[in-house]
């Protein structure tokens, strides 16, 4: 028994933990209760949408669960309906459940509350719910009018009403003006009835005027007239008129009996309005009747306002290139319709000399040549009833615009703040200048006027993008109206990253450096201000030199990195590489922003250094060589007559036309045939006191006659000589050649053939002491042609039918000899043979 008894109270003890283990577990809520419990109504179908979510839950997880949903109306303990909705939920869902109402919502306050559980079939329904969601009310009964039946009672009639909201019904003429109201509104809860007692006369709703017109309508005024409809003459009605234009509403009671009218003054010209005008009992005022409601316009009137005018001078080929600028009038300054406008253009140097330019509407700019002389510029503008004040802007011959370093500034999403420094002279004003689109092929330019005390201002536009600079110059108008420059600012609405790299030009390779540049690289189309230039030098080397520093890219390669300061620097050149090597470059332009894109780099390799000293070399002597070929080419006539002469044609030999005669025409140069020994004819010329080389004739020319000693030589007899002028030195000195002198003791068997050219020189050097001394500059060289024997009828022929010589068949090379080195024989006795110059037996073929 004892035993037994120790085992029971252990096993309650047991159960008794097991149940206590089992609520607590019980009592601690679900982690994944319903959350952001919403209700949204829908009147018209009358229904309620009920919005949830589930938090804990985790990503990417789902989860099947349902969800318990109670209704209540009236008051949350009547509860009136319950479902249990099913779905599986994901992380961060939002849930949605829809309810529909058989009774309208407008007709009682509904409360929603809900709780979750995990939707498992092992686990019971009721074990894992979590705990309600606090109610949610829905009040409607404010609408409460819309969910009961509406009774009216008057005069011992019932009705019964139709609509929501009201009831009508006739009244017959000539019945009571006083009546007695019950309205009673009843459903299945309640019923309720309110009283109402009236006199009918003053629940007049009046109907709403017409015949609205608008008369003596002027540039500043008109007068509104309408009329109403009679309700008899005991009482007057208060109508209510309202005004609309330039977003402004005036408003204007006046009393009416039978018509109205209202004078509306101080209006714009050109300027459509809008009137309209109810009216209600005056006395016993209970409704407005409807508006009526008529639009008119005003006349217009001259413009009030003078046009806002600029310029844009350019200088071009010695004149001026003036684009004007005139921002449209606005509606009010306008006053009518802009027609056109006139230019009047005032030459200041020459005040007679003016010009007059109509620009039709709506243009607004013109563009106009001038020369150097300064130009006082008239613009109005014009509508169909009169002109506006004039807009008077000076462009002066010598602008006189000094150089302005230009200011940085960031603009913002507001606009740029611009100001700038006041001037101690006398301005009548400020001109702030800019372009809409700098990038576009049309500026569009844009200005802004500010007064004479103003130093700042803020300039915004819709045209403003990010990453696009924008310059701004900054005028002042002097009191004779020349504008003058100031300041220059450029700046960006938001600077952007840089988008790309210059195109490098690589230059001056050489074994140790080679130059890089990127002149057409333009800085003021970048999205952002640029600070300065990186290089990026990558070599197989990995060795950085004094100037630069190791760097690491994004794809983990390292290499060197050169840094610029100065964005306007566009050259630099790399130096300190090793011959024969393999590198590759990468320049990028970095900003406020950060760097620019790091794209593919450029490849290169280093010549070895003998290359650039061969072709410094070789190159210009190729240059030199092809040049005296080409110059050779070009000028190859003329070193053939200064080198290699052509040798002169007997045919065209002066001589010819010496020895031709009438009775022989047909001779020309001598046959081969006829030759015979050459003569050398020795001319003297005796000018002045000279000494005489023999005391015989000196002034007559003398003969050389150079004969063969032999005494066995039978020849042919006289032979007539001539005097080659192809190859004379002083053919203008000395006398042509006739009758060859004949010793007239001398057979004709002693003529012999010329001895060879260097037996002859021989001769002439043994006789040279002979011969004297012979002033230099007094002898001339004639060449004698080879002997021919006389032609027939020749008058000047020996005579005739010589026997034919035997050795002349072959050419005789002719000499030069010196006049003054031979002379004639001194007597006719003497013989010939005593002063050959042959040797003995010796011939020249």
């Amino acid at each position: 028994m004892a035993l037994f008894s120790v085992f029971q109270t252990t096993f309650l003890l047991a159960l008794l933990s097991l149940r206590t283990y089992q609520s607590e577990v019980l009592s601690e809520p679900l982690p994944w209760a319903p959350e952001s419990l919403k209700v949204f109504i829908n009147s018209t179908h009358q229904c309620l949408h009920l919005q949830w979510s589930v938090q804990n839950l985790a990503h990417h997880q789902e989860l099947k669960m349902v969800f318990q949903i109670e209704i209540s109306r009236i008051k949350t303990s009547n509860v009136i309906w319950v479902e249990n909705y099913s779905t599986t939920v994901k992380w961060n869902q939002v849930l949605h459940w829809s309810w529909e109402s058989k009774l309208p919502l407008e007709c009682a306050r509904h409360f929603i509350r809900m709780r979750s559980a995990e939707d498992d079939a092992k686990t019971p329904e009721q074990s894992f719910w979590s705990n309600w969601s606090s109610w949610e009310e829905v009040d409607e009964t404010l609408k409460l009018l819309f969910c009961v039946l509406f009774f009216l009672r008057f005069s011992g009639k019932k009705t019964l009403c139709k609509h929501k909201s009201w009831c009508s019904w006739e009244v017959a003429p000539e019945s009571q003006e006083m009546y007695n109201f019950t309205l009673t509104a009843e459903n299945y809860l309640r019923k309720r009835s309110v009283h109402l007692l009236f006199n009918l006369t003053h629940r007049v709703h009046p109907m709403a005027p017409f015949s609205v017109l608008f008369t003596d309508v002027s540039t500043t005024n008109a007068t509104m007239t309408w009329k109403v409809h009679s309700t008899g003459n005991y009482y007057t009605l208060l109508c209510q008129v309202e005004l609309y234009g330039e977003g402004e509403v005036t408003q204007h009671n006046v009393s009416v009996e039978v018509d109205g009218e209202q004078l509306f003054s101080g209006l714009e010209p050109d300027t459509e309005y809008r009137a309209q005008v109810r009216c209600a009992n005056a006395n016993h005022f209970w409704k407005w009747s409807e508006w009526t409601h008529q639009n008119f316009t005003t006349a217009e009137a001259a413009p009030s306002e003078a046009p806002d005018v600029w310029r844009n001078v350019k200088s071009v080929q010695g004149h001026s290139v003036v684009t004007l600028f005139w921002k449209p009038l606005s509606k009010l300054q306008a006053n009518g319709k802009i027609l056109f406008y006139n230019i009047v253009i005032e030459n200041l140097d020459r005040s007679s000399s003016s010009k007059f330019l109509s620009i039709p509407a709506p243009a607004n700019g013109t563009e106009l040549n001038l020369d150097q002389c300064s130009y006082q510029i008239h613009v109005t503008a014009h509508n169909s009833v009169g002109t506006s004040p004039a807009s008077v802007i000076i462009v002066s011959g010598d602008p006189g615009n000094k150089e302005v370093e230009e200011e940085r500034v960031k603009g913002t999403e507001d606009g740029f703040s611009l100001s700038w420094k006041p001037q101690p002279g006398n301005v009548t004003g400020y001109i702030v200048e800019w372009c809409d689109r700098p990038r576009g092929p049309l500026c569009d330019l844009q200005w802004k006027s500010v007064g004479p005390t103003t130093t700042s201002t803020v300039v915004s536009s819709d045209a403003f993008r990010p990453g696009v600079q924008y310059n701004f110059r900054i005028y002042g108008i002097s009191t004779e109206r020349v504008p003058y420059l100031l300041e220059k600012k450029t700046g960006y609405s938001q600077e952007l990253a840089l988008s790309d790299n210059p195109q490098v030009v690589m230059s001056n390779l050489t074994s140790r450096s080679f130059t890089l540049s990127w002149k057409d690289y333009s800085i003021e189309s970048q999205p952002s201000f640029i600070q300065g230039y990186h290089i990026y030098l990558k070599s197989k080397a990995g060795q950085c030199h004094s100037g630069s520093e190791k760097a690491v890219l994004s794809d983990d390669a390292v290499c060197c990195k050169y840094k610029i300061d100065n964005p306007k620097q566009k050259t630099f050149v790399v130096e300190n590489l090793q011959p024969e090597s393999f590198y590759e470059f990468l320049v990028t332009p970095y900003s406020s922003v950060g760097e620019g894109p790091h794209g593919a780099f450029t490849k290169v390799t280093t010549p070895d250094e003998y290359s650039p000293i061969l072709i410094r070399v070789i190159l210009p002597m190729v240059f030199c060589i092809l040049l005296i070929m080409i110059i050779c080419y070009l000028k190859s006539q003329w070193m053939k007559e200064k080198c290699y002469p052509d040798i002169p044609d007997p045919y065209k030999s002066s001589v010819l036309s010496l020895i031709k005669s009438k009775e022989n025409p047909r001779l020309t140069i001598m046959n081969i045939k006829d030759c015979v020994p050459d003569s050398i004819e020795v001319l003297n010329k005796q000018e002045g006191t000279r000494k005489s080389l023999t005391e015989t004739e000196s002034s007559k020319p003398t003969y050389l006659y150079l004969l063969p000693t032999e005494k066995s030589y039978s020849g042919p007899g006289p032979c007539i000589c001539f005097e080659n002028f192809t190859y004379n030195q002083a053919a203008s000195d000395s006398a042509s050649c006739g009758h060859v002198p004949v010793a007239p003791k001398a057979p004709p068997s002693q003529l012999a053939l010329l001895t060879s050219p260097e037996n002859l020189l021989k001769a002439l050097e043994k006789n040279m002491n002979s011969l004297g001394e012979i002033p230099a500059g007094e002898t001339s060289l004639n060449y004698v042609s080879q002997l021919a024997s006389a032609m027939s009828g020749d008058k000047f022929s020996l005579p005739t039918n010589p026997p034919e010589p035997a050795l002349c068949s072959e050419y005789k090379m002719q000499m030069a000899i010196p006049l003054g080195l031979a002379s004639p024989p001194s007597s006719g006795s003497s013989s010939l043979s005593s002063f050959t110059l042959l040797d003995e037996g010796e011939h020249y073929h």
